[in-house]
């Protein structure tokens, strides 16, 4: 059997013949890893822009969100569990090329549509297809917008930057510790934010998990960190509600919120609550 080591994140899942990847969507073909997900969308809507969250982006814009299933982290919290955790033998999905994607997304424009959005699952796993649907969402006049947990390779950004207008990046807690909880590595997206800020508009979301990620002090180094990247990028702290295997947790105190909130506006100018 030829093996072949996956590029795209820091896991370098070194896969079998036939093989999937820990995200579930990219597999080794013949020695070949390939995106297996490629046009198979399991997720379509036209959202107001504010939902993915971007606050500080075309505020009052619709965008036409799209994702697949898979991703390369396991967040015991995730909204999206249903597509994200699995593979194409469990979620439902239909085929539509870049090219059908992006026709529909200029139908929408009439409803205050500016572009796409990449979202719900992990977008950069299948990154292939991102790229070339932005590709043609550039050539349209319209915007990208990419939902990310920021967990690639440097060199996969590179190959999307050029086509994306906006980014909101999951930055999930400030500990080392935290991140190796959901399978990630805190360093690995501190290097894909700093990368994104410098060519993108870039908001962050952390959401607040009580006994996770809710000290004061904790926040105060996040912030800290974000503010000497560029203090004008955008912070949502949102609140926790029980999802997935965290059903037995109480929602976050909205008092916590907003005292998150509030130790990160000593550094940071835009700073926003989110589910409160």
């Amino acid at each position: 059997m030829r093996e072949a080591v996956c590029p795209v994140c820091f896991h370098h899942c070194r896969l079998r013949d036939g093989q999937y990847g820990r995200c579930r969507a990219r597999k080794n073909k013949e020695g070949r890893i390939i995106c297996d997900n490629y046009g198979k969308i399991t997720a379509l809507a036209l959202d107001p822009i504010e939902k993915k969250p971007l606050r500080d982006f075309f505020p009052g814009s619709r965008i036409l969100s799209a994702g697949s299933y898979g991703c390369n982290l396991s967040c015991p919290f995730c909204q999206n569990h249903d597509i994200s955790m699995n593979g194409a033998e469990k979620a439902e999905w239909r085929m539509m090329t870049p090219e059908e994607l992006a026709d529909l997304a200029e139908q929408c424009r009439p409803e205050g549509n500016i572009g796409i959005a990449f979202t719900y699952n992990e977008p950069l796993i299948d990154y292939e297809y991102v790229r070339d649907t932005a590709r043609l969402i550039r050539e349209r006049g319209m915007k990208n917008v990419l939902v990310t947990n920021g967990t690639a390779e440097l060199q996969v950004l590179e190959e999307l930057i050029p086509y994306i207008d906006a980014m909101n990046i999951d930055l999930k807690g400030f500990t080392e510790e935290y991140y190796r909880k959901l399978g990630g590595e805190l360093e690995v997206v501190k290097r894909f934010i700093t990368r994104a800020a410098a060519d993108c508009h870039v908001e962050l979301t952390t959401l607040i998990v009580p006994g996770e990620n809710d000290r004061t002090d904790e926040m105060e180094r996040e912030a800290e960190w974000i503010a000497s990247v560029d203090p004008k990028i955008s912070l949502h702290v949102t609140r926790f509600f029980p999802r997935y295997r965290m059903m037995d947790r109480d929602a976050t105190e909205v008092e916590t919120v907003y005292r998150l909130k509030d130790t990160a506006k000593k550094y940071l100018k835009n700073v926003y609550t989110g589910n409160c």
